[in-house]
C-alpha cells in the first residue's frame, strides 16, 4: 500500500609583547688638561664643559586589546547560543517554537562572533548568553554557508573579550582543548584531548567540508559551534560534529574558514539556498535533502520550496544516495549564488513530485506519486477504491491538546495536521474537540486517509443510542459492536470496514465515565497494517481533564 519507505535519520551519531630598549649611557664629563709651560702669547685653554645626560627615550606603548591571553581568559569569549523557531522533522512532524541550544565563539570586540550554520539556521530569533551576564543578548545572522557549516553572527553591545586564531596548521599530537556549553548547561565546559587525525573527513548528513580535524577532547550536542583551542587560549578549529562511540570528534579548521568567514561577516552567504537540510536515504531507491525550515526570501523560499519538502535532485543530480550532502554542495559549489539551478520535490503533504527552478521558475506540481484512485463501475471516482496514503508509520507517537487544554490523546507523529477547535452540531457549541490527520481536509472528505476525532460533552446520552444514529451501512461493512471498557470510560464500540471500496477499518467509541457525567465520542480511521497499534496507543492514551 505505501511505496515509500520512512525516511531514515542519518546523524553523525556522529597576544603580543614588547621588549624595552636599553637606555643610551650619559658620557662621562671630559678631564680638564693639566697647565704647562705656556709659550708666549699661547693663551691657557679653558676646561671642557662636562656635556648634559643624554635622556633616555620614552618607550611607546603597546595598545591595550581585549584579546584573550590564556586559556582562562578565552572562556570569558565563548558564547551558549539559543536558537527558536519552526522546523518540519521527518520523524516527528512540525515542531513549533522548538528551542535549540550550541555554542560559538566571539572573534572581535564589537561581537562579531563564529559558530555553525547548523546551531542558527532556520531560528526565528537567537538568544545570545554571555560569561558573567544572567540576561541573554539579543544577535542576528550576518551570513551562513550550509555546506561548509559555519555561520557569523553580530551581538549586541561592544567591548567584548573575543579570541584569536591560532597560527600555522594543527598538527598530530597537539594538545586541544574543546570549549563550550554541551547539552545546553549552563555551565561552562572544557575538555582536553590532542589532535589525532590531521585531515579527516568532512563529509555529513548536514554538511560537506574539506578540511576537518580529527581530535579526541570530548564533546556533546550543545559543543557545536564552539572553538577548539590550544593551550594558549587560540581558536585551532571549530567543533561540529562527533562519533561518540568511537571517542573522535571533529572540528572545521581556520584555513577552511578563513575566506568564508570574510564573506559571512560581509553580510554573504556562501554555498547556500536557504534550507536547514539534511541528506536522507532509504538505501535502495529513495534518497534526497529533507528541508526542516527555509529562510525567507532566500533562492529555496522564491523558487517554492517548502519546510517539509524532499529535494531529490539539483540540475539532474540525484542527492543524498550516500547519506551525506556531498553531492548537494558539489552542485553549489559548482554555479554562482546567482546561477539558474534546476530542482526536483517531493511533497509527502499532498502526495506530489514538483520541478522548477532556483533563481528561476517556481516550483510547478508535475506529477502525483499517491496511488491512483479506482472507478467501483458506479459512475463516480470520488472517494472509491483510494490510497490508504502514502505515508509510512515510524511507529512514534506524540502528545497532542485541544485549544481548551482539557483533551489529550497521542497519535502517529505523521498525523500532523492537528484542530483543536470546538465540537459543534449546526454550529452550537457541543463541547470540545480534537481531530488529528496527515490532511484533516482529506480525512473528513475521503475514506482513505487516516485520523481520529475526539470529542467530549456533557449533553450525555445513551452510548448504544448515539451509534445506531451513526449508521454507516450504506458506505461500510458492519463488522459488529463490542463492549468498551478502558477502567475510565465505559460503552459500546462499532466496527466498519472496506467502506466506500477501500481496504479500510473505522471505529467509533462512544463511552461515559464513571458517574455519567460527560460523554467521550472517538471516531478513528485505519489504513495500514500497522492499525491495530494505532488504535491500541490512542484508546490507552485519551483522556479528559475535569479539574
Amino acid at each position: 500500500m505505501y511505496r515509500y519507505l520512512l525516511l531514515l535519520l542519518l546523524s553523525f551519531v556522529l597576544v603580543a609583547c614588547g621588549a624595552e630598549e636599553e637606555p643610551t649611557p650619559a658620557p662621562t664629563n671630559t678631564p680638564a688638561p693639566t697647565n704647562t709651560t705656556a709659550p708666549t702669547n699661547t693663551p691657557v685653554p679653558t676646561n671642557t664643559p662636562a656635556p648634559t645626560d643624554t635622556p633616555e627615550p620614552t618607550l611607546t606603548p603597546i595598545p591595550e586589546t581585549n584579546s584573550a591571553k590564556s586559556l582562562d581568559e578565552a572562556a570569558a569569549a565563548v558564547v551558549r547560543i539559543v536558537g527558536q523557531g519552526t522546523f518540519v522533522d521527518p520523524e516527528f512532524g512540525t515542531q513549533t517554537n522548538a528551542a535549540g541550544s550550541g555554542s560559538g565563539f566571539i572573534i572581535s570586540e564589537d561581537g562579531i562572533a563564529v559558530t555553525n550554520n547548523h546551531v542558527v539556521t532556520g531560528s526565528a530569533l537567537l538568544r545570545v548568553y554571555i560569561d558573567g551576564e544572567n540576561e541573554p543578548r539579543n544577535a542576528r545572522v550576518l551570513g551562513v554557508s550550509e555546506c561548509s557549516d559555519l555561520a557569523v553572527i553580530d551581538i549586541d553591545g561592544d567591548d567584548f573579550t573575543y579570541l584569536d586564531w591560532y597560527e600555522g596548521s594543527p598538527r598530530v599530537g597537539l594538545t586541544v582543548y574543546a570549549a563550550g556549553f554541551p547539552l545546553g548547561d549552563p555551565e561552562y565546559t572544557l575538555t582536553r584531548g590532542i589532535v589525532s587525525k590531521a585531515r579527516a573527513d568532512g563529509e555529513s548528513s548536514w554538511s560537506s567540508v574539506d578540511s576537518v580535524v580529527e581530535h579526541d577532547a570530548r564533546i556533546n550536542p550543545g559543543n557545536s559551534g564552539g572553538p577548539l583551542l590550544s593551550e594558549d587560549g587560540k581558536v585551532v578549529a571549530v567543533n561540529y560534529a562527533s562519533l561518540d562511540s568511537a571517542n573522535q570528534y571533529f572540528a572545521i579548521t581556520y584555513s577552511e574558514a578563513r575566506s568564508i568567514l570574510a564573506q559571512l561577516e560581509a553580510g554573504n552567504n556562501v554555498d547556500s539556498i536557504g534550507v536547514n537540510g539534511t541528506a536522507l536515504t532509504d538505501g535502495e531507491t529513495l534518497s534526497g535533502v529533507w528541508v526542516a525550515s527555509v529562510e525567507s526570501g532566500s533562492p529555496a523560499d522564491n523558487a517554492g520550496i517548502d519546510p517539509g519538502d524532499f529535494i531529490t535532485s539539483l540540475d539532474g543530480l540525484v542527492l543524498g544516495t550516500d547519506g551525506t550532502m556531498a553531492d548537494y554542495c558539489d552542485v553549489l559549489r559548482s554555479n554562482g549564488p546567482d546561477d539558474v539551478i534546476g530542482v526536483e520535490v517531493l511533497r509527502f503533504d499532498t502526495s506530489e513530485r514538483l520541478e522548477g527552478q532556483l533563481n528561476g521558475e517556481k516550483l510547478v506540481v508535475v506529477e502525483s506519486f499517491a496511488d491512483p484512485i479506482v472507478d467501483n463501475g458506479g459512475g463516480s471516482s470520488s472517494g472509491t477504491g483510494g490510497s490508504t496514503g502514502a505515508i509510512n508509520y515510524s511507529g512514534q507517537f506524540t502528545e497532542i491538546i485541544d485549544d481548551s487544554g482539557t483533551l489529550f490523546v497521542e497519535v502517529p507523529v505523521e498525523w500532523s495536521d492537528v484542530s483543536g477547535a470546538e465540537w459543534t452540531i449546526d454550529g452550537e457549541y457541543y463541547g470540545e474537540a480534537l481531530r488529528a490527520s496527515s490532511d484533516i481536509d482529506l480525512y473528513y472528505d475521503t475514506w482513505y486517509t487516516p485520523g481520529i476525532f475526539f470529542g467530549a460533552t456533557r449533553e450525555v446520552q445513551d452510548p448504544a443510542v448515539v451509534l445506531d444514529n451513526a449508521d454507516l451501512s450504506e458506505t461500510c461493512n458492519y463488522e459488529g459492536r463490542e463492549e468498551y471498557d478502558d477502567g475510565i470510560y465505559v460503552g459500546f464500540a462499532d466496527i466498519w470496514g472496506d467502506c466506500d471500496g477501500n481496504d479500510v477499518g473505522f471505529l467509533n467509541i462512544v463511552a461515559l465515565t464513571e458517574n455519567s457525567d460527560v460523554m467521550v465520542q472517538v471516531q478513528i480511521l485505519i489504513a495500514s497494517e500497522d492499525g491495530i497499534d494505532i488504535i491500541s496507543r490512542i484508546t490507552e492514551s485519551f483522556f479528559v481533564s475535569q479539574e
